[in-house]
């Protein structure tokens, strides 16, 4: 006994029970959709699944961490390392300062002139206190950077000690005897040309020599950025054709 057309067409299934006797069993228009959804995914779709999660965590880590290096470059280091270039001039200040109060003619004008020294001073000494701490993530013991750090700091100091004897033998010359201020006055204007004047060249050497590693620094962390984004757009790429061949094989 043939099958009717009209039922071979009508997306039912047909159960022949015996002799001459068809039934006809429905199939319902959701079973098919859950059968696919219900199936277990093959070997292929895991690997392809797992590498477009593994490509995402890894561009997410390497922009992430790029992002964080240019930042503290930006926000701590090259600021810091700004204000670092500017205590060229504020020691030429402070120098222009302690010569001032050497020409000056009465004790009152010594005292304003040397008043704003300690705030000079401060400035440069927490500029470079500024850049040692934002710098400390970067710097590793004993490296060149890290010796033209203490070198700075060395050279400063020595320079302020001499200064300051300096203005110690001004304030004695304002306390002296009037014959005696002739002589005190020359020698302060002997430690001042003789002592601070080559202690300012050493610091300004140092200063120079700190920036020069400055500059090497700030060209290091950007070379290394540059190859992380380079890296990770290769790695993209190469995930990227894989997981378009895998899905053809699907």
């Amino acid at each position: 006994m043939g099958i009717p057309p009209e039922v071979a067409g009508s997306g039912t299934s047909l159960d022949t029970q015996g002799v001459g006797q068809t039934s006809v069993t429905p199939v319902l228009p959701g079973e098919a959709t859950r059968s696919r959804l219900l199936r277990k995914p093959t070997g292929i779709q895991i690997l392809v699944s797992v590498l477009i999660a593994t490509l995402g965590v890894l561009a997410s880590k390497a922009l992430g961490v790029v992002d964080q290096d240019l930042r503290n470059m930006y926000t701590e280091y090259t600021l810091a390392a700004a204000n670092l270039a500017h205590i060229s001039s504020d020691l030429l200040r402070y120098r222009v300062t302690v010569v001032r109060s050497i020409e000056a003619l009465s004790q009152k004008d010594f005292e304003r002139i040397a008043k704003s020294l300690p705030d000079q001073r401060a400035r440069v000494l927490q500029a470079v206190d500024r850049y040692a701490e934002a710098s400390r993530k970067f710097l590793l013991t004993g490296s060149r950077l890290d010796q033209d750090l203490k070198g700075l700091r060395r050279s400063l100091e020595e320079y302020f000690a001499t200064t300051d004897q300096t203005l110690a033998l001004l304030k004695r010359l304002w306390q002296a005897n009037p014959n005696d201020v002739a002589a005190i006055r020359h020698q302060a204007e002997l430690n001042a040309a003789e002592n601070a004047g080559p202690k300012l060249v050493e610091t300004s050497n140092a200063l120079e020599r700190l920036l020069l590693g400055v500059a090497e620094v700030g060209k290091d962390m950007r070379d290394e950025g540059t190859g992380t984004i380079r890296i990770t757009s290769l790695v993209l790429v190469l995930g990227s054709l894989l997981i378009a061949a895998l899905n053809l094989l699907t």
